[in-house]
């Protein structure tokens, strides 16, 4: 499951588009403007964004351009009016993957999506999993390698580090349970034997000391699990 972004200020389409890509098992969140869309990209992860031109408050073109600063390697999927071949140029210029014009298919448009989804995991690509966080060095995730940044520095991390910690990151937020984690671990290659459920604290703490000055902690949720989270939330 894929967590998406729909930025539309048409309510109908905005509704009818969430309805249908949750329908297809992805989890959804929606904006109206690019103001709102700013502040979600700025407090939550998404694996992909559906962008309209014609927003308000501030254009899909300038959230594009601000986003791409932020977040380079998330696939952005423009959905417009504007078919013209200049029109399609620029915002391919300014950063996005993909342009679908209005009035669309919606198979195709889920086709496009599963598609920019699929390429921006391949390390190609430069697939990696990032976070939002308050500090100037972001978290940087490698999805199929055990490797991670803060910033431009790299983490030095075991795989079962690097492991905890990419579940962490795609699940920021959201509570992560010991059972998901040690499923995980037991799941890593040459690891049948898993790991015994009272070292995961071990690694929680090592994580976080990693982690600190990054402006992100690992949380304790009593008697669920682990959760990271910014630390001025």
């Amino acid at each position: 499951m894929s967590s998406l972004l729909i930025i539309e200020d048409d309510e109908l389409l905005r509704d009818g588009l969430s309805a249908q890509l949750a329908q297809a098992g992805h989890s959804v969140t929606a904006a109206a403007d690019g103001e709102a869309a700013q502040v979600l990209l700025e407090r939550e992860r998404f694996d992909g964004v559906v962008l309209d031109l014609g927003l308000p408050r501030i254009s899909g073109m300038e959230l594009l351009h601000w986003l791409r600063k932020r977040l380079p390697a998330l696939p952005v999927l423009i959905l417009t009016a504007r078919d013209g071949v200049e029109d399609r140029v620029q915002g391919l210029t300014a950063g996005a993957d993909d342009y679908l014009t209005k009035p669309f298919s919606m198979a195709e448009l889920q086709a496009r999506l599963l598609a920019l989804l699929r390429r921006a995991r391949l390390p190609a690509f430069g697939g990696s999993l990032e976070v939002a966080s308050p500090a100037t060095r972001r978290l940087r995730v490698d999805a199929t390698l055990p490797q991670a940044w803060l910033g431009d520095e790299a983490l030095e991390l075991t795989q079962r580090e690097w492991a905890l910690l990419s579940l962490l990151v795609t699940h920021a937020g959201r509570v992560v349970s010991r059972e998901d984690v040690l499923e995980t671990w037991q799941s890593e290659p040459g690891d049948g034997a898993g790991v015994a459920s009272n070292a995961l604290e071990v690694y929680i703490h090592r994580l976080r000391r990693k982690l600190a000055d990054s402006g992100l902690n690992i949380r304790n949720v009593r008697g669920l699990g682990y959760m990271l989270e910014s630390t001025t939330a």
